[in-house]
């Protein structure tokens, strides 16, 4: 009995140590392996060289923002003598007002050429617009004593927004643009503001454009402000597009026909409209200069002539702003100027270009169009170019 006994105790013992044994033999191999495999991460954490570290990843730049090149046409403008190709944008001059809020055209010669125009915009994917206003009205005299009464009172400014937005659906338009000229007193200056808001509201809520068509606000002969003409800047948050008609100073005083629009009256309209935007934090890639295609005479019963008729009589005329025709004196925008104009825009960070009017523009390589699209080109191939540089080059 006790040999056995003996000898259980003994098998007990043995069997006992050695599962220990293994058992501490497993964990602790385990045990190590992990602290081996954390040891090994921590190492590699700390350790590894800068060059090892993930890079950021390269962004790619924004497209330049592309620039607008505006033309007005006229409606009684064949629409087949457009450069569309050319263009962003071509506006329909022009719907007017009725004191109820009701819109007039010029008859179905003006329909028709609206519909035409149209067809002949999308087909080259620019944009087709109709404007409203404008500075003669179709039932005679000036648009503004029409304008100002039919945006003074809520039912025919309601009734005048839901004719144009009703035009643009039932005619293919891609916006409508408003040209008020002008707006004479703080009164109207917030009426037109209420109209503005009201119609930006409905138009942008189908995806079509509103743009404004603006006085200078700038004298041709003292470079001073003028007040007689009243805006809300807060209006132009509301539009896409702030056409400035950057002409017509031969009015301004005594007529002048050398005050059309020279190179240093344009300066001083651009500077103005720049730093307005800035005052109150609105971007100026709303804003476009607008430019003339078209000469005023000194001796005002000859009559204007478009730029086309100034080129067409002699070819080099397109490299001067004044020429002497039928014993009148003409003064205008030759090559030179317009695309000097284009730059200044550029580099005041405008939003592009508006003409007045296609329909004088000539053909070919004297085309002020094509002048202003080159220039347009170039800057947008730049920035590209700039932006791409920067992305490479890391800064």
């Amino acid at each position: 009995m006790m040999k056995k006994s003996n000898l259980l105790l003994a098998l007990i013992f043995i069997i006992t140590f050695a599962g220990g044994f293994i058992s501490g033999v497993l964990f602790s191999t385990n045990d190590t392996q992990r602290e081996t495999s954390e040891s090994q991460k921590s190492r590699k954490t700390e350790q590894a060289p800068i060059s090892q570290k993930n890079p950021k990843p390269k962004t790619t730049p924004e497209p330049a923002q592309p620039k607008v090149l505006i033309g007005y046409v006229q409606d009684f403008r064949d629409p087949n003598t457009v450069h569309y190709s050319q263009l962003t944008h071509v506006i329909f001059s022009f719907a007017h007002p009725t004191k109820d809020g009701r819109l007039l055209l010029h008859g179905e010669t003006a329909i028709n050429h609206l519909r035409t125009m149209v067809q002949k915009a999308h087909q080259h994917h620019t944009k087709a617009m109709l404007a409203i206003g404008g500075w003669y009205h179709i039932q005679g005299g000036e648009s503004y004593e029409y304008f100002k009464t039919a945006i003074s009172q809520p039912a025919s400014r309601t009734r005048l927004v839901n004719e144009l937005v009703g035009m643009a659906d039932r005619e293919k338009l891609d916006g409508i643009d408003i040209d008020f000229e002008h707006p004479r007193s703080e009164a109207d200056a917030k009426n037109l503001a209420a109209f503005t808001k009201a119609l930006s509201d409905k138009l942008h809520a189908k995806d079509k454009e509103l743009s404004i068509a603006v006085y200078s606000k700038i004298h041709s002969v003292t470079g001073t402000e003028v007040t007689s003409v009243v805006f809300e800047p807060s209006m132009f948050r509301d539009v896409d597009h702030v056409n400035i008609m950057a002409y017509d100073g031969q009015w301004d005083g005594e007529y002048n026909a050398a005050n059309l629009s020279p190179y240093p009256f344009t300066e001083h309209i651009v500077n103005y409209w720049a730093n307005l935007f800035e005052e109150n934090g609105i971007s100026k890639e709303k804003l476009v200069l607008g430019v003339p295609f078209y000469a005023q005479p000194e001796d005002l019963s000859a009559g204007q002539l478009s730029y086309a008729a100034i080129v067409g009589s002699n070819p080099a005329n397109a490299g001067h702003d004044v020429v002497t025709m039928n014993g009148t004196t003409y003064h205008y925008n030759g090559v030179a100027t317009i695309q000097k104009k284009t730059k200044l825009a550029l580099d005041h960070s405008f939003g592009g270009m508006m003409l007045w009017e296609a329909g004088h523009d000539a053909a070919g390589h004297q085309s002020l169009t094509s002048a202003i699209s080159e220039v347009l080109k170039k800057s947008t191939t730049e920035q590209e170019q700039a932006k791409q540089y920067t992305v490479k080059s890391g800064k």
